[in-house]
């Protein structure tokens, strides 16, 4: 794979996908299968008679949409078959691009859908999946799965529309790697959150069960039979790579459907779904509240973010770019001269980018993290990293030094800075408290669209409505994503990897650290874990594989798709394990330490851009 990365549950009857009059297994990761078996009856050749005569494989043309049936809520939309250098018309931004080999890629919608009026967001005929196929004598017997990212909606529904995973493509997957790939709108369109409201302001459990995870499943059970029927047998290895929501998709199949996968990439899982995306919220909020609905410039957020990594970076005398560990920079810019203006406490700056002491304190509010009452404590008492929340303290905080003021994602909405909230946290508060006006003008809804009454909010209202999703998550198809007991995946056999940001500037690296402490609880403690499960924090990464900080000098090491889908493939095939400290190669040739958590760099001697200077303990 070349591309960079940015970034559920109707089982087949008795484990098994009918293929035109064929049986076709689709469990598991076994390497003996293909079709097995005759649905007329009839003799398997066991008793030592005749054996049923073989069924073709599929072909890659329109005869595949009445020869490949897995069940009754599934069609074949689409057939096509593409050679290599033929233009693929990708959905936006990607364009047009020339396929990297021979593939044929076909569309499946799988049903029912949730049914409602013409043009209602919440209206769907169903799970739109994509699957590429290489060509048959390139097939290497693995699956390789992608996952979406945000709402994870697209278009695969739409005919000659083809749509990409996050960061790594699917048809770069099927023709230069050689494996069965595919993604899926998990049952929507490509849009905001507004779906998962019916028409009479009442919650779509439809959607939020296909979104949450029954539109992966399907995903996963319809790539495995449709590679077996047109390959002639069985995948002989199945992998799930996704980052953000496609981590926590990722998760919920280890949590949910443990027998799915053989591995599992999980990067910045976006697990703890209503906690999290409430509190994104909390910098307009405080913004509102504070501010008086004023926003900082994301000049002045990056200037106090920068003199928070000026004053904590420091390792063996020098200034590395990026912290090694945020949890210990207790830099305060409220006592910081360089950046407040001229007349505020003791402030200096007289440039355009300097802050109040007002705006100082709310830096430290969205650096402490979400509280009932909007207070935080001065960061030299408390800078807000303990494990378990407890008390006023409802949502982690954004490390010091990472990138607030600018969303790594276009039109995404800003957690602090200028106005412009995520529209997915207004959205899921509108969800949360059953009110479509708290969201932004882009929700609509029949009983009233969205107007931005999240602006009123208070703090207390905030943490309700956070309250609220924890409480909904039933109805939320637990969309959370936080069961911590893996066992049954790790007795399967799987093996999964995390790599997590120091530095993400859109979920706060606590709250996984929070979770994956709860799955050394549930699952055997630290040993046991990590027989099957590497959790690694990586400095200076920001929520995607990209330099997460405000500094755009600093030079983190950041492990790359390739790397890690590397790194699991060994771990499975070979029976490599990740080691507890990686070298990983940086920007500028150099290298930088990442560990297996809870182990983190500790600088020992030498030049310290140099992973070989550190050690993990």
């Amino acid at each position: 794979m070349t591309a960079r990365s940015v970034s559920w549950w109707v089982t087949l009857v008795g484990g098994t996908a009918l293929v035109a009059g064929a049986v076709v297994a689709c469990g598991g990761s076994s390497d003996s299968g293909g079709i097995v078996g005759s649905i007329n009856g009839g003799s398997s050749g066991n008793d030592g008679s005749t054996p049923p005569a073989a069924v073709a494989p599929l072909a890659c043309d329109d005869s595949m949409k009445t020869a490949f049936k897995p069940d009754a809520n599934t069609t074949v939309l689409l057939v096509k078959s593409l050679k290599k250098g033929d233009s693929i018309a990708a959905a936006p931004p990607t364009g047009a691009v020339p396929a990297p080999g021979d593939v044929c890629v076909v569309k499946l919608l799988v049903g029912p859908g949730h049914a409602g009026p013409a043009g209602a967001p919440s209206t769907t005929p169903g799970i739109g999946i994509e699957v590429w196929l290489p060509a048959k004598t390139a097939w290497n017997q693995r699956v390789h799965l992608l996952g979406g990212g945000g709402m994870a909606g697209g278009p695969q529904v739409k005919l000659d529309v083809f749509s990409p995973g996050v960061g790594v493509n699917p048809w770069d997957v099927a023709g230069t790697e050689g494996a069965v790939s595919a993604t899926t709108d998990t049952g929507h369109p490509d849009s905001n959150s507004n779906f998962l409201m019916n028409p009479d302001g009442t919650i779509n459990t439809v959607g939020w069960d296909e979104f949450s995870q029954r539109g992966i499943h399907e995903m996963t059970v319809k790539a495995k039979a449709l590679a077996q029927a047109y390959y002639g047998t069985a995948p002989k290895y199945t992998y799930w790579q996704g980052g953000s929501t496609g981590g926590r998709q990722g998760m919920k199949q280890a949590q949910l459907y443990p027998e799915d996968f053989d591995g599992i990439i999980a990067t910045s899982p976006s697990v703890n779904w209503s906690r999290f995306i409430t509190a994104m919220l909390y910098g307009q909020i405080v913004t509102q509240r504070d501010l008086g609905g004023v926003g900082m410039t994301t000049a002045q957020v990056n200037a106090v973010s920068n003199a928070a990594i000026s004053a904590c970076d420091l390792v063996g005398g020098q200034h590395l770019g990026y912290l090694l560990d945020p949890s210990k920079c207790t830099y305060d810019p409220a006592t910081d001269a360089s950046v407040l203006c001229i007349g505020e406490g003791p402030g200096t700056n007289a440039t355009a980018s300097c802050v109040t002491l007002l705006q100082a304190s709310a830096m430290n509010k969205v650096w402490y993290g979400m509280t009932l009452d909007g207070t935080a404590p001065s960061p030299s008492v408390d800078t807000g990293y303990e494990l378990a929340l407890s008390g006023n303290h409802r949502w982690y905080g954004y490390p010091r030094g990472s990138s607030i003021g600018t969303s790594p994602i276009p039109n995404f909405g800003n957690i602090f800075g200028p106005t412009t909230p995520t529209t997915i946290a207004t959205d899921l508060v509108a969800l949360e408290l059953q009110d479509p006006t708290l969201a932004t003008p882009s929700f609509i809804n029949a009983t009233g669209n969205g107007a931005d009454r999240w602006k009123n909010l208070s703090y207390a209202q905030l943490a309700n409505a956070q309250d609220r999703g924890v409480a909904l998550q039933a109805a939320f198809a637990n969309i959370n994503t936080d069961e911590p007991d893996l066992s049954k995946f790790k007795a399967r056999g799987g093996k999964l990897i995390t790599m997590y940001g120091a530095a993400d500037n859109l979920i706060p690296y606590n709250g996984f650290i929070n979770y994956y402490n709860r799955v050394l609880s549930a699952t055997g403690g630290l040993a046991n874990v990590q027989s099957f499960y590497k959790f690694y924090l990586v400095p200076g990464m920001g929520h995607f594989p990209m330099n997460g900080t405000t500094n755009p000098s600093a030079n983190p090491p950041i492990p790359s798709d390739a790397f890690n889908y590397t790194l699991l493939t060994d771990w499975v095939e070979k029976g490599i394990a990740p080691a507890d400290k990686l070298s990983i190669g940086t920007a500028s040739g150099t290298s930088g330490a990442i560990c297996a958590y809870p182990k983190a760099p500790t600088y020992v001697s030498g030049d310290i851009r140099v992973a070989a200077s550190y050690n993990c303990q």
